[in-house]
Parts: structure tokens; sequence; C-alpha cells
């Protein structure tokens, strides 16, 4: 059993899941920004996940790439059930704004990406582990732990969260290198994630435990 922070967030057995920081979820212009959202909070917090992600990679952390394909030219992916709410909740995303086209400016990374050797796990609904091989990639690498980052907090990044603890994964919920497009809204998942699913820590929490790691482990290649 992991009991502290630093035994969950070991290298040896923890990925970072970066969920989602795509155009459309973070850029002016983007869906989310077209259907009325406020993306200043999001594009805040990005500069802080990117400071992570390095912290990550110079502790020999493996980085997981969660990227979103929602609409395409067939839209293959967007079924009855998902249009029917978009149409009345969405404010014309799914419908008149696609959204996560692929090889497309709306889906692709915003100003952070992975490296060459990172794997991108592609999802098509707000869970990475719904219907992807994001299971088979951690358990291929015998992690234990996955540290939550991204976009947006409360949908795909605390449902993700939600489905790794089910799935027996620790989850540690980066509180500062997460956003979403209200103060409100982000504060209600860390909660709940807190309550029920995981351990909350901020990225110089989660940084510290990597630096005191052993020598030998950040050497490791």
């Amino acid at each position: 059993m992991l009991r502290t922070l630093t035994e969950k967030v070991d290298p040896r057995h923890c990925a970072t899941l970066i969920v989602d920081v795509q155009n459309d979820f973070c850029a002016e212009g983007g869906a989310m920004h077209r259907e009325g959202r406020d993306v200043k909070l999001v594009q805040k917090m990005v500069p802080r996940l990117a400071e992570l992600v390095e912290g990550a990679r110079a502790a020999k952390v493996k980085c997981v790439w969660i990227r979103n394909v929602y609409n395409t030219g067939s839209n293959w992916y967007l079924s009855e059930v998902w249009l029917e709410h978009a149409q009345r909740r969405r404010n014309g995303a799914y419908v008149s704004i696609p959204v996560c086209e692929p090889d497309a400016w709306n889906g692709a990374f915003y100003e952070i990406a992975p490296l060459a050797d990172e794997v991108i796990v592609t999802k098509h609904r707000y869970g990475a582990f719904e219907g992807g091989d994001l299971d088979l990639v951690l358990r291929s690498q015998n992690i234990r732990t996955v540290v939550m980052t991204g976009v947006a907090t409360n949908v795909c990044v605390e449902t993700t969260a939600r489905q790794a603890f089910l799935r027996d994964y620790y989850v540690v919920f980066a509180s500062d290198c997460t956003a979403t497009y209200s103060q409100i809204e982000h504060d209600a998942t860390l909660r709940n994630i807190d309550a029920f699913f995981g351990q909350v820590a901020s990225a110089a929490e989660i940084e510290a435990c990597w630096a005191a790691q052993p020598a030998r482990l950040r050497a490791a290649s």
C-alpha cells in the first residue's frame, strides 16, 4: 500500500497524464471560446503545467498525452445522444462548431506538446479510459499512480481520474496544473476528488517529492 505522496509519485511507478491541452479547449478562437466560455484561467494554468512536465521528464516520470478527436468528416464518434445534448446545451459546439478535428488547428496541442518518444492516447469521450488503450499503456509500463493534469478540471480530467480510481490506480490530482472555465467549478472538483477519488496536491508538492528521490533514479535512463 502506498500511503504518502512521495511513495505514490515515485518515478518507478508513476505517470503524468496531460489531458486535452488542445486549441479547442485552451485557445482564443477554439471551440470553448467560441461557445462563450472564458479561457483565461486555462491559459494562466498552462505555463505551470509546462514546468511540471519538464519536472516529470527530469525525474524520469513517464508523460502520457491525452488528446480528443470528436468531429470528423463523417462524424463516426458523435452519437445521437451526444448530439442531442450538444444541441440543447453547448451553444454550437459539436454541431455548428466542429471540436477537435484530426489534423486540424483546433485539435492540435496548445503551447506544450509531447516529445517524440512520449505516447499519445486518443479518446473520443470525456474519460480517457473509455474505449481506448490508456489502461494497456499504463499496465504495460507497470504504472500504479497517475498524476492528473490538463483541461477541463471538472469534465475530462475529473472523469479520467474517477475511471483511474475505479481501476485501482492511485490518483494524484494536480490542483494548479488543471483548469476549467470558472474557479467555482474547479474548486468543486478538487473537493470531490479529495473526498472520494484520490489525493489533491500542488505542483510544488509533487515536484518536491521527485526532487527528493535518490540520485540514481533521476540519473537512470
